[in-house]
């Protein structure tokens, strides 16, 4: 499917879901987890945590409550902090089941942040390959409007120029 490269806040996109570059836990610390916590108050780290933990790669739902999203994708890309790394297969298939699960529930849009990279400690550039590689393999039912999301202007420029490899742009 096609997507989009965007810059900016994840916290501050409107789309029917958002993605959280979550742990296996499922709590909301830092980066996106803590962009989206401050914005959409306490209550979805509550119960984001309450639906963990997940297996690596595997997702849990929320609402998205002070968002402009009608709800928030948490994806389990890395480990618990602390406990290791994200890896090749479980930012293959946190991207995987974040774009089901949204699908799934008939969203029309979609923000997705560079899942595993960061605090993760995965590659951006082999991050963000990944993701774009499932993101355009994935045959959706309802989802027309797939972003993936950088904060600054260096993460923006290499999902940028992996996503137009990825799609021969």
């Amino acid at each position: 499917m096609e997507f989009t490269v965007v810059r900016g806040d994840i916290a501050r996109q409107e789309a029917d879901a958002l993605v959280n570059a979550a742990g296996t836990s499922l709590q909301m610390g830092s980066g996106v987890a803590g962009a989206l916590r401050r914005k959409a108050g306490a209550r979805i780290n509550d119960e984001a945590t309450a639906k963990g933990p997940v297996d690596l790669g595997e997702v849990a739902v929320t609402d998205a409550y002070d968002l402009d999203a009608e709800f928030v994708v948490h994806a389990a890309a890395m480990p618990h902090y602390g406990d290791g790394n994200a890896t090749e297969q479980s930012i293959r298939d946190a991207t995987r089941n974040s774009l089901e699960v949204a699908d799934d529930r008939g969203a029309n849009s979609l923000v997705i942040p560079a899942l595993g990279c960061g605090v993760a400690g995965f590659d951006l550039r082999e991050g963000a390959r990944i993701i774009c590689e499932e993101i355009a393999a994935f045959e959706p039912q309802s989802l027309e409007d797939v972003r993936v999301i950088a904060y600054a202007d260096d993460e923006y420029e290499t999902i940028r120029t992996v996503a137009d490899d990825v799609t021969g742009a």
